[in-house]
């Protein structure tokens, strides 16, 4: 590969861990070594971080939902993860998205779901003569446009808003959503998912991305389901990631925590099946939505 162009690595595993786990291990061998604007300096412009193990990834889960689906060694707990899903796929926080139209608003420019269930769409207002911003449901596209035609290729939605995230201190790192549905040798239309992120924190970010969207993958094979009054299976999922990397900073806890899991253990001993973790999502789900309650009656809502 010529000097200082971008590895691009892939991953395949047939549950999101596997997936996931190899994702890590093939980023960790062939990555390169690249410098990002996070790098910490110190008073004298010297970089105090390591560079960042970086490539360009796809990942390919062949059945998305299947066990073992949670890998032990993603940083966070099991509620933190409800939590992220609750974001994704329920939209519990679209309320603390700021007013664009209040410079003094600094809460959050966006939520993923927020942008996918409510795109900005610029239009023009005769009544008022004026532009008005109007929410376009993506998720009811989505769904619309498969059950109508299951082997479309413009199913797709996108979260960037041009004019607006070109701009912010932490535009949308997931970019677009695709589907296509096509029968398997049964005859059952069978869902496919590709995602697209212009940038990924590999270690610390991209499991709770990925177990998000495998529910939300599966939360359109049931309404596809319901509006075709069909069986609908989930297909392959595919993750297209053009920066998936390691901070330099997290590097040696990714040493001391992912590899040595990995070096220690069996794959059946560093991770779980999802039937063990829904039990205490479900003890989570209560605290999740008190505490999400608790930040509003504190105010607008988390600040960026």
């Amino acid at each position: 590969m010529p000097s200082g162009s971008i590895p691009v690595l892939m991953a395949r595993g047939r549950s999101l861990a596997e997936m996931w786990e190899n994702s890590l291990l093939e980023l960790s061998r062939n990555g390169s070594r690249a410098r990002t604007q996070y790098d910490r300096m110190d008073d004298d412009g010297n970089f105090t971080d390591p560079p960042s193990m970086d490539c360009t990834m796809i990942m390919v889960c062949d059945e998305p939902m299947s066990d073992p689906m949670i890998h032990r060694a993603f940083p966070g707990g099991l509620e933190d993860l409800e939590e992220y899903r609750l974001e994704v796929v329920d939209g519990v926080k679209n309320h603390w998205i700021r007013d664009p139209s209040d410079p003094s608003d600094q809460r959050w420019e966006y939520t993923y779901n927020g942008r996918l269930s409510a795109y900005p769409v610029r239009t023009f207002d005769e009544a008022s003569s004026s532009q008005v911003v109007k929410p376009f449901d993506q998720f009811d596209y989505l769904v619309d446009k498969i059950s109508a035609d299951p082997f479309t290729r413009r199913a797709i939605a996108h979260t960037w808003v041009v004019g607006e995230d070109n701009f912010y201190e932490s535009p949308p790192c997931l970019q677009s959503i695709w589907l296509r549905a096509l029968p398997d040798d049964d005859g059952v239309l069978t869902l496919n998912m590709d995602v697209r992120f212009r940038s990924r924190d590999a270690y610390d970010a991209a499991f709770m991305n990925c177990f998000a969207l495998m529910h939300l993958q599966q939360e359109f094979a049931r309404r596809i389901s319901d509006k075709r009054s069909e069986p609908v299976r989930l297909g392959r999922y595919l993750d297209i990631s053009d920066s998936y990397h390691v901070y330099g900073r997290r590097i040696e806890d990714f040493n001391e925590r992912f590899l040595k899991l990995h070096g220690d253990r069996s794959f059946e001993d560093r991770t779980w099946p999802l039937e063990f973790a829904r039990p205490i999502f479900d003890e989570a789900r209560p605290r999740i939505m008190e505490k999400i309650r608790s930040h509003d009656a504190q105010g607008p809502g988390p600040t960026l």
